[in-house]
């Protein structure tokens, strides 16, 4: 079968997926495991198709499951026991509610700094829902909004393992990097709330779930400083396991090795679900099974369609399409936008952002030179292109676009129509704004 049948079945398998799952509501577990299936048959003949469904979908769930089972208690303590109503009170109340998104993709921003966006959305879903209810503003538009603005470090600066593993691959400057990728975040993030902000214009709010929490006096939830600990902790955590593995002093002495132990982000999540039972009045064994069960209950699904998402993820990587892009792309001599249109492709393609970076920078590196891209200007440059390639496009094979849509509570179709195309919107303006730095830079 030659490689442009392979790019056309690849192509048709992601049009259906988003038809199944979008126009026919079809779960979207059904869709992605069936549409894996069909598309390994046809594609993958010679290969072990079982095996590679496991890998996928194991590898996935392996990789974010204790995250996404941790985060889910800590949300859900924290909105059973009105911490996220005490937290969005203070922080509205230092905002003002006409300011609710603006202050959540702010903080979204900051958090995202250390930690996975994964991670990132999964504490902070239950706080952007007590930010709609406070400020009676649409949920679409405040949780889309907290997920580009973690997304948009996500992939820029590498505090993060597909941006810090890149630019040792092409031997980038990684302080300068780390300056440049938060800078270049910065109008991606911007860009991202007003392409959300006039996609939801005519959203109205309505009552969720939860809505009920919201209503209590402040005498009636617990102290703003109790109810940050679950969130703040974890972290702070991560963030400091983080620079200790920049600045590769983890393995210095037993104190910092401690450090780095527990700003895992797993290990600092379960401490970040330790620190919130205190929020519970009633610490009794069988007060805290009934969270632990609502949360797992509330993580099963989320678990399984993110588990497929990266079951189909693997099986389009198996399939070698993005490899050939990349090496086609690479012959045509277009300067800073190869890098980019590499990422792009390949985070497309098979969906994670950090696959996309890596593999874009093993091609890019050998031809570094032909590109006029040599120069340690040119490696960063080269860097925040393939940055703004591995945003677009985040859609149904990307774990982080279910972890989103599933933790928020919003709809595939909806997801597609509004964080989808923003993630379209924050890789071309990052890349408009590394092409006119070029021109100063280079």
């Amino acid at each position: 079968m030659s490689i442009l049948t392979i790019s056309v079945l690849v192509l048709l398998s992601i049009v259906l997926i988003v038809i199944l799952t979008s126009v026919t509501k079809l779960n979207a577990f059904a869709s992605l495991f069936m549409v894996s299936l069909l598309l390994a048959v046809i594609a993958l003949p010679g290969k072990d198709i079982v095996e590679i469904l496991k890998q996928g979908f194991g590898n996935t769930v392996s990789s974010i499951g204790f995250l996404i089972i941790f985060g889910a208690i800590i949300a859900v303590v924290l909105e059973k026991t009105g911490g996220a109503a005490s937290i969005a009170n203070y922080i509205l109340s230092k905002t003002g509610h006409r300011n609710a998104a603006s202050a959540m993709g702010i903080t979204g921003f900051i958090v995202g700094l250390p930690i996975f966006c994964d991670s990132g959305y999964i504490i902070m879903s239950g706080l952007a829902k007590s930010f709609s209810s406070k400020a009676k503003v649409a949920l679409p538009f405040i949780a889309f909004v907290l997920a580009t603005s973690l997304y948009s470090v996500h992939c820029l600066t590498p505090t993060h393992p597909g941006a810090l593993a890149a630019s040792g691959i092409l031997g980038a400057n990684l302080g300068m990097l780390i300056v440049l990728g938060a800078l270049f975040a910065i109008p991606a993030a911007l860009a991202a709330f007003l392409w959300i902000k006039w996609q939801t214009r005519n959203d109205i709010y309505t009552e969720t779930e939860n809505s009920h929490h919201e209503i209590r006096s402040n005498e009636q939830l617990p102290p703003v400083h109790l109810s940050l600990l679950p969130i703040v902790t974890p972290l702070l955590l991560i963030a400091t396991g983080s620079l200790l593995t920049v600045l590769d002093i983890s393995n210095v002495n037993f104190i910092l090795k401690g450090l780095a132990f527990l700003g895992q982000p797993i290990v600092s999540l379960m401490i970040g679900v330790l620190l919130s039972l205190f929020l519970l009045k009633n610490r009794a064994i069988k007060n805290i099974n009934i969270v632990l069960e609502s949360a797992i209950e509330k993580a099963g699904p989320i678990l399984i369609v993110t588990g497929a998402g990266g079951m189909f993820g693997l099986v389009i990587k198996e399939t070698g399409v993005g490899a050939y892009a990349g090496e086609f792309l690479l012959q045509t001599g277009l300067g800073l936008a190869v890098p980019f249109l590499i990422a792009s492709i390949l985070k497309t393609a098979q969906g994670s952002s950090t696959v996309a970076i890596i593999t874009a920078a093993s091609f890019v590196v050998p031809m570094l030179p032909a590109l006029g891209l040599d120069s340690e200007p040119g490696k960063l440059l080269a860097m925040i292109s393939m940055g703004a390639g591995s945003m677009m496009v985040s859609h149904a094979n990307d774990s982080y676009f279910w972890v989103v849509s599933r933790f928020s509570g919003i709809g595939s179709n909806t997801a597609l129509k509004v964080y989808s195309s923003a993630t379209v919107v924050m890789g071309i303006v990052t890349f408009l704004c590394v092409w006119l730095t070029s021109l100063f830079m280079l």
